[in-house]
């Protein structure tokens, strides 16, 4: 479709339109580019980011997140940060295969992203399609990261509310609290709460919980014991990401974290331009040069970012 046929199915909240634009935004195609601008600002979903270890659970809890959801008659969309290949770039797509049940719900859109190297566990262009799917319309966006430990705290930056899902006997609390993730949870989850161990994870993250700084607000996070293969605990849950949605609205905090957000995406877009200025010829000089101590880091990355700035 041509650039004006796109803008127009966009607007009749088209999937398919909505499909094409996350991949003209996730490459940096000027038409997302207009896009965005053209409808950024738009839409009030709810926006909520799992994070946590590989093989906690997160993709099976987000399934189940989804059905609650839809149970209240939301639109839900899901964007769910892939590893990326380091050889091809590309996206796993294992969440999705998870979340098969509910593709063929109108409702519901689960879109993929490869994280592309991002260190914080986010791909550069989540903040860019959350804003699209914020202006398409949907009620509640999932953001679910790769699970890559103690970088992962980037998530808190782009979500309204941050859920750290743990697992017992896997010594989750203390690499929470080392991790910081600890700290920019707003609601925990202890998942395959029917294994041993439930019950002491819970204790020690009310411990670790009580060394943490006090919240905006005055939010104490709560903990949800969770089964999420069979569905257990998932709706008491639910009802306490929307009580910190409350409590965010009560206290005149969204309006926080929407700046903290555009300000993570203009940060992700600085940290993109360096990375791929180091990969052109002239970057890799300037490389060499520091590499031999002819130059300072922070001389080379000015002279990196100086043809941007023009």
């Amino acid at each position: 479709m041509d650039k004006a046929e796109l803008f127009a199915r966009f607007a009749a909240k088209d999937p398919r339109a909505l499909a094409r634009a996350l991949t003209l935004v996730e490459a940096g195609h000027p038409w997302g580019a207009e896009l965005l601008k053209a409808h950024r600002g738009q839409g009030s979903a709810k926006v909520v980011g799992l994070t946590g270890s590989p093989g906690a659970g997160k993709s099976t809890l987000t399934d189940r997140l989804i059905e609650e959801s839809r149970k209240r008659g939301e639109k839900v969309a899901v964007l769910a940060v892939d590893p990326s290949s380091p050889f091809t770039g590309g996206a796993i797509l294992g969440d999705r295969i998870r979340m098969m049940r509910h593709h063929q719900d109108p409702q519901v859109f689960i879109r993929s992203l490869a994280s592309r190297g991002a260190l914080g566990g986010l791909a550069g262009a989540t903040v860019a399609a959350l804003a699209l799917l914020e202006a398409f319309g949907f009620d509640r966006i999932y953001v679910e990261t790769v699970g890559v430990g103690q970088s992962e705290v980037d998530i808190a930056r782009v979500a309204d509310t941050t859920l750290l899902v743990l697992t017992p006997a896997a010594g989750d609390a203390v690499q929470a609290f080392k991790a910081g993730v600890m700290e920019i949870a707003d609601v925990f989850a202890v998942n395959k709460f029917d294994l041993p161990g439930g019950e002491r994870l819970i204790l020690e993250l009310k411990s670790a919980l009580e060394l943490s700084p006090p919240r905006p607000g005055g939010w104490l996070p709560p903990i949800y014991p969770v089964v999420a293969t069979t569905g257990q605990g998932v709706e008491a849950l639910f009802e306490g990401l929307e009580a910190h949605h409350a409590h965010l609205v009560r206290h005149g905090l969204l309006e926080k974290h929407r700046l903290e957000r555009a300000r993570f995406e203009v940060e992700s877009v600085i940290q993109e331009w360096g990375r791929r200025r180091t990969q052109e010829k002239g970057g890799q000089a300037l490389i060499q040069a520091v590499a031999q101590g002819k130059l300072t880091p922070e001389e080379a990355a000015l002279r990196l970012l100086a043809p941007v700035a023009e």
